[in-house]
């Protein structure tokens, strides 16, 4: 990673844990426009029409509803509300998108046990459908106690996926055993801001990291344990890798996933779909966009130079 874009992901990172800069950028009118790049809308029916628009493009889908480290039982419930809500609202429409979750938005720091149970609450509404739930990765203090979580309900035999960020350290031992179990995870490199001693910090061993757990996703050994892995990338040297890997280990197109995020890298849409592979469209909405929105420039800082081009146009 060149030095300048180094230094600006590491200051968007550090601004994305400052609510403060968040309510004044609300206050700009220049803001809306720019979150609604990567953000479909407040209302759960924006993400449906963005997710319906999608699946009609022979995409899969995924909902996540921006929000978290709740502090009241009460928002722990409202939140799991509201994925219910999308539920039944998809299944109305035919619709395939499964929620993407973030324990802490749960309830994770109220109660470990209402957090589980707002999570059950979703996965057994799920369930009803056909529908598989995502249970998100947040910064490393959480990473514990979502494997934990991820583990019981599948001991419940409720359908949960777990997330695992390739720029933790500890996530290559993390990785293997959920493939050992034939869990269903999705790999991405990881975006919150962690110290050198827990995560990798330059694009080149991030990208080393990640590379190292797709070749494990797709060996025969994790394939013969039922494992199914989304590959959650931007990059196209790094989707580009998924697919050589792949075809030289001769894994099935129905074996695997790629996942993008509603607003990045739009243009690879059509790329990946003529390879006759599946691709998962992640749309976030809802009003608590602040963090969501700083990570998401801080992951490829040059759309923050390209948001700020648009603008002067």
């Amino acid at each position: 990673m060149r030095a300048g874009a180094g230094l600006t992901r590491r200051l968007l990172l550090a601004l994305s844990a400052r609510p403060a800069v968040g309510e004044a950028l609300e206050r700009m009118p220049v803001t809306r426009p720019l979150v609604r790049r990567f953000v479909a809308g407040a209302e759960p029916e924006a993400a449906l029409a963005v997710a319906e628009a999608a699946e009609r493009r022979g995409l899969r889908t995924a909902v996540t509803y921006l929000g978290e480290n709740v502090r009241t039982r009460a928002a722990a419930e409202a939140a799991a509300d509201v994925y219910l809500e999308v539920l039944d609202e998809a299944k109305r429409r035919g619709l395939r998108c499964a929620p993407s979750v973030k324990l802490t938005q749960l309830g994770l720091d109220v109660d470990p046990a209402l957090c589980l149970a707002q999570t059950r609450r979703i996965a057994d509404r799920a369930g009803e459908h056909g529908i598989t739930v995502w249970i998100d990765m947040e910064g490393s203090a959480y990473t514990e106690a979502a494997l934990d979580a991820h583990a019981a309900l599948r001991r419940e035999g409720r359908g949960v996926a777990c997330v695992i960020q390739a720029y933790l350290r500890r996530s290559e031992a993390d990785f293997r055993a959920l493939l050992a179990a034939g869990a269903t995870v999705r790999l991405c490199k990881g975006a919150y801001r962690e110290p050198a001693d827990v995560a990798f910090t330059t694009r080149d061993a991030i990208d080393a990291s990640y590379a190292r757990l797709m070749d494990a996703a797709l060996d025969a050994e994790a394939r013969r344990a039922g494992a199914f892995t989304g590959f959650a990338t931007h990059d196209a040297r790094l989707i580009e890798r998924v697919m050589s890997s792949a075809r030289a280990r001769a894994v099935p197109a129905d074996a695997f996933e790629l996942q993008m995020l509603y607003g990045v890298r739009a243009e690879l849409h059509p790329w990946i779909r003529s390879r006759d592979l599946a691709l998962r469209l992640l749309v976030p909405f809802g009003l608590d966009w602040y963090g969501y929105f700083m990570r998401r420039l801080a992951e490829r800082p040059a759309n923050l130079l390209f948001l700020l081009r648009s603008r002067g146009r």
